[in-house]
């Protein structure tokens, strides 16, 4: 039994009592991690407890869960563990602000637990950002990585591709071209400035016809102006030049009829 005293004291409670914080943004434990931790908490014991807050029916994991993981690993029934005396909210900042702190939490796991934050909790953007040290730029970028769907995020884990890597993505918006670009850049192992490169071309080609299309047809209304200006000037010297317009989605059509003598009707042919 745990009294109000023992708040903030190391105290042992048993592990089947504890339950996950529902904001651990970590959802890959490594195996092999844990067996290491597991096997030097078996040697040299838990050298630093875990955090808990109490809740109705037990206790809500706040900090430490690979070492409660490693703990229940070594067939350990209790566990050192911290009581704070913390709301959810706290309790959802310091899980995510633990994790934050490891420079091995992956980056689709820290964009859906920053997400969780402002979502399940009611943390505005800005608040996030001030509580996780973090810019509110910065929380936004991180955000904007959870526009990609749910098999781009795992190609991206899978072959250890960076945030720069995922940002750089988000630049095209066809999902198709977006997946098969993804698909190129981990076959051909590119860095970031290599991936910059690659969506560069990628986007000035897809960009480029419809430019080209604009300056055709803009060419092309100038060659018929010009051919207009021909037309009239025949008609101003006498000449009974005849035209057929027609224009479809395919191509314009213009027939011009000049007569031989090159007189106007009714004029006099040359000597």
């Amino acid at each position: 039994m745990i009294f109000s005293s023992d708040k903030n004291k190391v105290v042992q409670i048993d592990v089947n009592l504890i339950r996950p914080n529902p904001a651990q943004p970590r959802r890959v434990f490594d195996e092999q991690e844990l067996h290491a931790l597991s096997r030097s908490i078996l040697t040299n014991g838990l050298l630093q407890p875990i955090t808990v807050r109490r809740t109705g029916d037990g206790y809500e994991l706040i900090a430490g869960e690979r070492r409660l993981r490693a703990c229940k690993m070594a067939g350990m029934s209790t566990v050192a563990c911290i009581i704070s005396d913390c709301s959810p909210e706290t309790s959802a900042m310091l899980a995510m602000t633990e994790n934050l702190q490891r420079q091995d939490l992956k980056i689709f796991e820290e964009a859906e637990g920053i997400r969780r934050l402002i979502e399940e909790w009611n943390v505005t953007q800005e608040e996030a950002a001030f509580r996780l040290g973090k810019s509110q730029s910065t929380l936004a970028n991180k955000l904007r990585l959870l526009r990609l769907n749910e098999k781009e995020r795992e190609k991206i884990t899978k072959a250890g591709l960076t945030e720069r890597h995922a940002r750089a993505l988000l630049r095209i918006n066809e999902t198709a071209l977006r997946e098969k670009t993804l698909d190129e850049i981990i076959r051909r192992n590119l860095n970031v400035s290599q991936t910059d490169e690659l969506i560069d071309r990628l986007l000035a080609r897809k960009e480029k016809p419809k430019s080209k299309r604009v300056l055709i047809v803009k060419d092309i209304r100038i060659f018929l102006n010009t051919i207009n200006h021909a037309i009239e000037a025949m008609k101003q010297s006498g000449i009974n030049v005849q035209t057929l317009k027609s224009e479809n989605e395919e191509y314009f059509e213009c027939v011009v009829r000049i007569p031989k003598e090159g007189a106007a009707a009714g004029g006099k042919k040359p000597a």
